[in-house]
């Protein structure tokens, strides 16, 4: 048997026997490697990301009982769950009446809950009507079916008669299908500001 015949014959033996040493390898490593299927996140923390779940963004559509158009939107809200109520930022209400033209509600935070037909402005209250006033507050509660709203605080506005401060302030209609009105309450100081065409020369 010459030379070349000799490799080739322990070649046969040598190259099944290495292919059996590498599976072996294989297994061997497959049983050693640990996979963990635990979910990367401790239950409180699990708890914690499906109790503060937010939804940007959010819109809120609807007409009260007089048939004004009342429209929400919140640059994000939270449901709430439990004891925790619902939560917004960035909220802006617009209230379209066809007697008394447009009012628009904005502040920094609040909360939206259409089940309870209310919703919260709170932190920087800015209320705004076609007639050019402007009113600030803290806190106004409003319902949303129908033509109903509440700063319960202090409240400050401006407007073309000058500034006006009062104790609280009540936005409603005297009778169903009549303009709205501005009530303010408790402790009512105006400063009149007379316009350039009343001002002496």
């Amino acid at each position: 048997m010459d030379g070349y015949s000799r490799i080739v014959s322990w070649l046969k033996v040598l190259l099944p026997l290495a292919a059996l040493a590498l599976l072996g390898t294989l297994f061997l490593v497959a049983r050693s490697t640990k996979v963990d299927t635990a979910i990367p996140f401790a239950r409180t923390e699990i708890e914690d990301r499906l109790r503060n779940q937010q939804m940007t963004g959010a819109y809120f559509s609807g007409t009260t009982r007089n048939g004004e158009q009342l429209t929400i939107t919140a640059q994000a809200a939270r449901p709430g769950s439990g004891d925790d109520t619902p939560s917004a930022e960035g909220l802006h209400a617009e209230l379209r009446s066809h007697t008394s033209g447009t009012i628009t509600f904005t502040s920094d935070s609040g909360s939206l809950d259409p089940g309870n037909d209310s919703a919260r402005f709170s932190g920087d209250v800015v209320i705004a009507s076609d007639a050019g006033l402007t009113v600030r507050s803290g806190l106004l509660e409003a319902e949303l079916s129908g033509l109903s709203a509440h700063s319960p605080g202090p409240v400050q506005a401006e407007g073309e008669i000058g500034n006006l401060s009062a104790g609280n302030m009540r936005l409603e209609t005297k009778f169903q299908g009549g303009p709205m009105h501005m009530l303010f309450n408790n402790g009512v100081k105006l400063v009149y500001v007379p316009t350039k065409s009343e001002s002496p020369d």
